[in-house]
Parts: structure tokens; sequence; C-alpha cells
């Protein structure tokens, strides 16, 4: 019985349930784990956000899990929330207080310092991918902006699908290009996909979380031309590439001029904002140019150092920022070529250069992209 999809979902939305029934906070020894940061983490098959927590395990190393809380009777519940604004705001609150925390707790310094920089580095990696996709949601609606949200009539629909016509229409209201789609009340778990006929028709059976996940990176996927059923590393990828030139557009608004004018007078020549670099080179009279971050040691293996410098001895088009390992090692950052670039072109040794670089808001760069007036 259990091995049925539609009661394994049933079986596991009843364990996401408010409250553990048969549990007391207390009972499990996880309650008394020590608990580093934790992030609001959408899940797209409810609708809501559920905070993950940065626990520390018996060997040691942080991991993330499903944050469990008291409930008001003393049991245990899941610690989720409707509105993502108040999911932020909680989080940056307890993050604070967790982060306090960690500076009384009575272990060795070294120690301590090795778990603030591995919850400073698990929380960078949550909020570079959460910045990252709404940029790249943003630029796909932007890119579709003019295209007209279909008319119910205009539908192609396979004939069982047919009764489904005005909710697919009120669905497409918004992303008009996506080739899955929810219908009807919020929270509904009946969905409609597109063939590559354009014919739409009804998805059999309830949707499944890895269905509303599907449809949710059609948003952007689909926005750019992309499959949301390819891999997601790569379809983020192909994205990366597209938005390039997308990025170099962004050096002829007059908003980005005056950024970067501003920057310059203030002798800072690197500006890093959600993979997107602005590089002044000097050398040639290049002035501003964009090049992309790079590289899994700042994503994956190691937490950013924001007060670091950049070493670059060639014209790579990707810049690897300075990073620190978890041995507290401070690393340079660099400038190379991607894998199937071929080697970027060496600088003559007397163009080498070491500079700082300075970080902008993630969010300032998607109201660039929305062509929004810096201010």
């Amino acid at each position: 019985m259990t091995g049925d999809p539609d009661i394994r979902q049933w079986l596991d939305e009843i364990r996401r349930s408010e409250v553990y029934i048969e549990m007391k906070w207390g009972d499990s020894k996880r309650d008394f784990d020590m608990i580093l940061a934790i992030w609001p983490n959408y899940e797209p098959y409810s609708g809501s956000w559920f905070m993950e927590e940065l626990a520390v395990n018996r060997n040691g190393v942080p991991r993330w899990r499903e944050r469990r809380v008291p409930s008001p009777s003393g049991g245990v519940r899941v610690d989720h929330y409707t509105d993502e604004d108040d999911a932020r705001s909680e989080s940056k609150r307890v993050n604070a207080e967790l982060a306090a925390e960690l500076i009384k707790r009575p272990i060795e310094d070294h120690l301590r310092r090795s778990f603030q920089l591995k919850a400073l580095k698990a929380l960078q990696a949550k909020e570079r991918l959460r910045a990252e996709e709404a940029l790249m949601l943003a630029e796909a609606m932007r890119r579709n902006a003019t295209l007209p949200a279909p008319k119910a009539e205009d539908l192609l629909l396979e004939p069982r699908a047919e009764k489904y016509r005005a909710a697919l229409a009120t669905a497409l209201a918004d992303f008009p290009y996506v080739t899955g789609i929810r219908i009807g009340a919020p929270g509904t778990r009946t969905a409609m996909i597109k063939s590559y006929a354009g014919v739409w028709d009804v998805i059999d059976g309830l949707l499944t979380k890895k269905g509303a996940r599907l449809i949710e990176r059609s948003k952007i996927a689909s926005g750019f031309g992309l499959n949301p059923t390819d891999h997601w590393g790569e379809v983020k990828a192909e994205i990366r590439r597209i938005l390039l030139p997308r990025a170099n557009q962004l050096l002829q608004l007059a908003s980005v001029r005056r950024l970067l004018d501003e920057a310059l007078a203030r002798g800072e020549r690197v500006l890093v904002c959600n993979g997107v670099v602005f590089w002044y080179e000097e050398a040639g009279q290049v002035g501003w140019q964009v090049k992309t971050t790079g590289g899994s040691q700042t994503e994956d293996k190691s937490t950013l150092w924001p007060e670091g410098t950049i070493v670059s001895t060639n014209h790579g088009r990707l810049v690897i920022l300075p990073f620190i390992k978890e041995n507290g090692e401070h690393v340079k950052g660099h400038t190379r070529n991607a894998p199937k670039d071929g080697p970027a072109k060496p600088r003559h040794p007397s163009q080498y250069v070491e500079i700082p670089f300075s970080r902008l808001n993630d969010d300032l760069m998607i109201g660039l992209f929305g062509e929004l007036p810096y201010e």
C-alpha cells in the first residue's frame, strides 16, 4: 500500500503537518543539537516556506535539515510560513540570536571560528542561489513582457482538458510563456502541461512534489526557451551564458554609467553583483567591461572573503573571488577562462594587477536588468 505514489505523498503530508501528535519537545536528541543558522526554503508543492536549520551532528559536521520547533502545547511542529517576508524576517532575527549564542558557548576558540565560517559559508550559498534565481526569473518575465496573455477561446486543448479552458487562461495571465502550470485555487494539485505542438492537456493524477518543482522552474527556463525538465544545473549554466550579452548592455544604461562613474571616483575598479562583475581595465583604455564570477570554490567549498583582493595575470573572462578555506587560510582571487574557452590571454608582467573588489546588493542587479533608475 505504501508503495503507491499518492499514498506516500499523503503520508508525507501528515508527517509535515502542524503538530507531531505523539512526540513532545525534548523527547528527541535532535532537540538539543547545536544550531548554527536557519534559512527559509520555498516549497512549490505547498506554496509555503519551510525553515531549514544548520545543525551540528555527532561528528561535529554542520548539515542542513528540516527545522522543528516546540508547539504551544509542548509538542513538536515543523517551522513553516505562508508569507515570504515573515519567513525571512524570522530567519534574520533567529540567525542574529544564534550567532550571539555561539560566541558565548564554552568551546575552544578555533572551533568557534570554524563554526562561524561554516555558518557564513552556508548562508552565503543559500542567498546566492536565491538571488541568482530571482534575477533569472525577473529577466525571463522581462523578455516575455510583450507576449499577450492568451484568450481562453484561443487555447488549444485536448478534449478531456476542455473543462479547464477558463481556469488555464486565468493561470497563464502572469506567465503566458510557460509550458506547465497549476490551475484553480492556490495550492491546488491540478496542473496542465503543453505539448511541443502547443496543445494543453491536464496532467494525469494529482500533482506531485516533483511536478510542482518543474512547474516552478518553468517560470524561469521557459522564459529563455529552455526545457525545465533538463538537468537544472545545466539549464542555469545556459541561462548565465545567455545573460552575458544582456549584462554587457547594462554598460550602455545611463543609470549604470552613473553607478560606475561614482565607483571609479571612489577608486573602486571591480564591482561584483550576483554573478556579474563590472571590471575597469585601465591598460589600453579599455574602460569598463563585464565579466562573470565562476568556480565552485566560492560557491560550494569555501567561504567568500569580502575583504580580499584579486590578482589578475591574464585577461580571462571569469573572476574567481577571494575565499577562506575552512582552516582559516585566506586565498586571493584570480581571473581565468572557462574550461571550453581555451587559455586566457596572459598579461605582460608589468600589467599584472592586484585590486580589491566591492560587493553590490544582489537586489540591485535585478533592478538594473529591469532598467530601473539607480539611486
